[in-house]
């Protein structure tokens, strides 16, 4: 009976804390627009595409493109195929590409007169593009985990056919939708100075929704579902969820948990879910001490809100995963999920984040009695600051803390392939150039200012490679780890340092002594310079000056 009414008083305690606990929201989030008149092509087997075109004649326009066999011979379906809008041609061209959205979608075919490509819309309808696409083919047109807005993939599933016949003609007019990223270029780790970096975003896109344009990122808004697989890889935040934003959903985190804490005298449970088929699963019978955040989709929470909510006073963190997810955003989650707990272990705290599927929320119960005995996390007070990599200072504050929760170890783990680690310089061959620093995203490296110097902060380095790739003398690698020793992390270390080469003439220094030995090893015996090698030891008005000298005391030079 206790436990009955201790599970009652959790959930008022829920109810309460959530109840009081919004979000804070742009009140005007930034949208984009589709306008659409109602044209509509229907791709798949004649027959079928003849009977969808018959039951949406309301519609501005209907296009047929047969690209498959029949699929019934009977006399019957055939009789009622024929009789079967009868005033619509159809079209038996390949299917070269189709690109676009609702209300922009254009189709390319094979012109077998001409012998090329040609648009479809503009050879069937005089219009640039079609509106909707209905595909009824046995494999899709576009073979895309989030498929564009306005098409309908059904295959031969008459059911699928029946609800995307009854959702068409709702589909004509002007829609607005959340433009639910937001980039800055200029923290992007993409590219720099012409040398490709960070490629994280574009590999796990699962609307096809990220493209790099002349080495610079750009987000299609219209194909963008808000899956966030870019903003919760993107290593810098250049690419950040815009509702809720980052710092938003952090502090939504921090007062949720410290409320319900308070109230409950209990460390509780998150689980995010997406709000759409997630939240189906989610109703009264979820366990008191469970607190559900809903989002657009589960990975729009990333590793530094997971950390983060641990940090706050949270035992566990639970992502429920549907079958709805796009297989690419789970196998991002597999990926991220291994890094964190592997982190946890490292430090000694238990395993507190887990991917659960809905059939897992029947026996959550048991799992939630073990994780009721593990350590009770003191809540961090989390340090909202305005720095440029907002993301990464939050995730190094919250494992700083768990850390010291825990082992309060000051090892460094290696691991490949993760965006933390530090930058390993060969300093005998290094001539302190600094095309490193000019590529750096985040300003991991920096120059020593007045003095010939490399410095590294190991905090901000995302692991990009644009440093390695960028420097001529092929003298910088990178090495992958997550280092727990706080201190040695954000300490501003010198890689290399040299006194400056100064002018033999003036005395000003102009240049590092490796770059002028340098300069003398690989041009000092050559015959064009030979004569004049006390030149490179000089400062540029220094070496002008000599260079006018010389000519003024030979008047051969003077007429050449």
């Amino acid at each position: 009976m206790s436990m009955i009414q201790n599970q009652l008083e959790l959930k008022q305690a829920r109810q309460q804390v959530m109840s009081s606990t919004q979000i804070l929201q742009n009140l005007i989030p930034p949208t984009v627009s589709y306008t659409t008149q109602g044209n509509v092509l229907i791709i798949g087997p004649e027959d079928l595409a003849r009977l969808a075109a018959e039951r949406l004649s309301g519609m501005a326009s209907r296009v047929i493109l047969a690209n498959d066999s029949i699929t019934r011979q009977d006399e019957a379906h055939l009789e009622q195929v024929m009789n079967a809008a009868a005033d619509i041609e159809s079209y038996y061209n390949k299917l070269k590409s189709i690109k676009g959205f609702l209300g922009q979608f254009q189709v390319s075919v094979e012109n077998d007169k001409a012998q090329g490509v040609v648009e479809l819309s503009v050879v069937s309808i005089r219009q640039p593009h079609f509106d909707i696409i209905l595909d009824l083919s046995q494999t899709p047109c576009i073979n895309l985990e989030m498929l564009p807005a306005g098409y309908f993939y059904t295959g031969y599933d008459q059911h699928k056919i029946d609800e995307a016949i009854a959702q068409i003609p709702d589909m004509v007019g002007e829609f607005d939708k959340p433009r639910y990223v937001k980039a800055n270029e200029d923290i992007c780790a993409h590219s720099r100075n012409g040398v490709n970096g960070c490629n994280r975003c574009l590999d796990f896109c699962p609307a096809d929704a990220i493209s790099s344009i002349e080495q610079k990122i750009e987000i299609d808004p219209y194909l963008c579902h808000g899956a966030g697989s870019c903003t919760n890889l993107c290593p810098t935040g250049a690419i950040s969820y815009d509702l809720p934003s980052p710092k938003a959903l952090h502090g939504y985190l921090e007062k949720l948990i410290g409320r319900f804490r308070q109230q409950a005298q209990v460390a509780p449970v998150i689980l995010f879910h997406d709000e759409n088929v997630g939240a189906g699963f989610i109703d009264d019978n979820l366990s008191g001490d469970v607190l559900p955040v809903a989002l657009e989709e589960i990975t729009v929470a990333s590793i530094d809100h997971w950390m983060a909510a641990l940090a706050f006073g949270a035992r566990e963190v639970l992502i429920l995963n549907t079958d709805a997810t796009a297989p690419t955003l789970t196998q991002m989650l597999h990926g991220e999920l291994s890094l964190a707990n592997r982190i946890l272990d490292e430090m000694g705290q238990p395993q507190r984040i887990r991917l659960v599927s809905t059939e897992d929320l029947a026996t959550i119960d048991e799992h939630l009695t073990v994780s009721n005995s593990w350590p009770v996390i003191v809540p961090l007070a989390l340090q909202q600051t305005d720095i440029v990599n907002a993301k990464r200072d939050v995730l190094y504050q919250a494992i700083d803390h768990l850390n010291g929760q825990a082992a309060a170890v000051d090892t460094q783990l290696a691991i490949a392939n993760v965006p933390y680690g530090k930058v390993v310089v060969n300093v005998d061959k290094c001539t302190l150039c600094m095309s490193c620093v000019a590529t750096c995203p985040t300003q991991a490296l920096k120059d020593g200012g007045d003095t010939p110097a490399l410095l590294f902060l190991e905090q901000d380095c995302v692991q990009c490679g644009l440093c390695e790739t960028s420097c001529p003398e092929s003298v910088i690698s990178l090495a992958a780890q997550v280092n727990f020793d706080q201190a040695q992390r954000q300490e501003l270390k010198t890689l290399k340092e040299e006194a400056p080469f100064e002018c033999i003439t003036c005395g000003a220094p102009f240049a590092t002594q490796s770059m002028v030995h340098k300069m003398l090893d690989m041009v000092g015996e050559h015959s064009a310079f030979n004569a004049n090698i006390e030149r490179l030891k000089m400062c540029g008005d220094c070496r002008v000056k000599d260079m006018f000298e010389d000519i003024l005391q030979d008047p051969e030079k003077q007429l050449r």
